[in-house]
């Protein structure tokens, strides 16, 4: 039987492994193995007899739980198996709580604590009391803005024309024997951030490095407006609106694809820990970068979000009521849209990353338009060159040099300019050599 995250093996017994105890016990359970070394050879013990008593006495003791302690002889040699059940309670050791995770054990503390004890007693964040509020916190033009997006989505139709605030609440799981949930102040609260410092969105516009702060702007509001508020700071203030006409009608368009962008948004305000940081949106000349606090469930990694996967929200009940209001869609589909819509507006395929406690989205400008490259400054020749490329998909030295009539040492020194901007990328070898975008 190899060692794994549900398996340990200690050649002696001390009385530090009840942490390990601890870890097991409040997570998935799994066993601990004495007289045996770290390959899962038996080393036996010698004071085998004590130990089955010692060791479940303190087990039930320090912990106040019961495991099976039994012993086994093989060849001679004595060896002890703690089988330890998981806990549906939290278990503590000397006022401190263990967790096992993969193969290591955290000692919880803070935030991840917090959760811990909440997930133990059946609740999320979103999902307990705010004693502080009354009725009197909440917008009631949110709860109008709810009731028209939960009624065009059809998802809740006959709320369109209930006039009672309670009734609302209480069809959306968002008041607990009169008393309003956090998710209530979050979605539909005058002021949320008088009850939660860092319910707010962050926006900051960048120059060349993330020292080169140039403004900024907060963003604050009740979450189920957040999103739309949001977008409109970004269009007015950190957006160069590219501008196209169909006949004599002007027409201002986006830099990136507008529902990747709220999709991310709308992502951000009902996967963070509201606990922690607020969601941080920075713009630069090529890209988005919207990141929020918070972790993935423990069996799911960034490339599960790149597929059809369930959905399991960091806020439920903010979940629920984002998608009866009709802001967002079930089932785990929101990454996916935002990687389709990109790729819909010929654009690469958005960074998701796990980064510095959170998560962050990164999407990408279009940096092949005719504006764009002129705005980098690059020759008319270089701009065509790339617009060629573009349409074809790749170019050879050679085909460079007849198309421009330039030497090979320019034709060499133009491309090692494009690679170097990371708008082009070479492939192949010497003579096979050809260039395509950096997408």
């Amino acid at each position: 039987m190899p060692e794994n995250q549900n398996i340990e093996w200690k050649e002696s017994w001390r009385d530090e492994y009840l942490k390990w105890i601890c870890g097991f016990a409040n997570a998935k359970g799994g066993k601990i193995f004495i007289g045996k070394n770290d390959n899962g050879k038996i080393t036996g013990i010698e004071n085998h007899k004590r130990l089955m008593d010692d060791i479940p006495n303190k087990i039930q003791t320090l912990l106040g739980i019961i495991c099976d302690v039994d012993l086994h002889e093989e060849d001679g040699k004595y060896y002890i198996e703690i089988d330890v059940k998981p806990y549906d309670v939290p278990i503590s050791y000397q006022g401190k709580y263990h967790i096992r995770s993969g193969s290591t054990k955290q000692e919880l503390r803070g935030n991840a604590l917090n959760e811990f004890l909440l997930k133990k007693a059946g609740k999320t964040w979103d999902d307990v009391i705010e004693p502080r509020a009354s009725l009197s916190d909440i917008d009631l033009n949110a709860i109008e803005a709810f009731k028209s997006g939960a009624a065009k989505s059809k998802r809740l139709p006959f709320i369109e024309n209930e006039k009672d605030i309670e009734s609302i609440l209480e069809n959306l799981l968002l008041l607990e024997n009169g008393n309003l949930k956090r998710a209530a102040i979050l979605l539909f609260g005058k002021n949320p951030e008088r009850f939660f410092i860092n319910a707010y969105v962050k926006i900051g516009r960048f120059g060349e490095s993330d020292s080169d702060l140039r403004y900024q702007e907060i963003v604050e509001g009740s979450a189920f407006q957040l999103a739309d508020k949001t977008l409109e700071v970004l269009d007015r203030k950190f957006f160069v609106s590219p501008i196209s006409y169909q006949g004599l009608q002007r027409i201002e368009g986006w830099e990136y694809p507008y529902e990747a962008i709220r999709e991310t948004i709308l992502n951000a305000i009902v996967h963070r820990d509201y606990i922690g940081a607020p969601i941080q949106i920075s713009v630069y000349d090529e890209k988005l970068i919207v990141w929020n606090e918070g972790r993935l469930p423990d069996d799911m990694t960034v490339e599960d979000l790149k597929m059809k996967h369930s959905s399991r929200p960091h806020n439920p009940i903010l979940a629920s009521a984002f998608f009866k209001g009709g802001l967002i869609e079930a089932w785990g589909r929101g990454t996916l849209k935002i990687i389709n819509e990109c790729k819909k507006a010929g654009l690469p395929e958005p960074d998701i990353e796990l980064n510095f406690g959170g998560i962050s989205v990164t999407i990408f400008k279009n940096i092949y338009s005719e504006k764009h490259l002129k705005d980098k400054g690059l020759s008319d020749r270089l701009i065509k060159v790339v617009l060629f490329v573009k349409e074809n998909g790749s170019i050879t030295n050679s085909d460079y040099r007849k198309m421009f009539e330039v030497s090979e040492k320019t034709a060499f020194r133009d491309f090692e300019k494009l690679v170097e901007l990371k708008l082009f990328k070479k492939e192949g070898e010497k003579k096979g050599t050809f260039y395509t975008l950096n997408v």
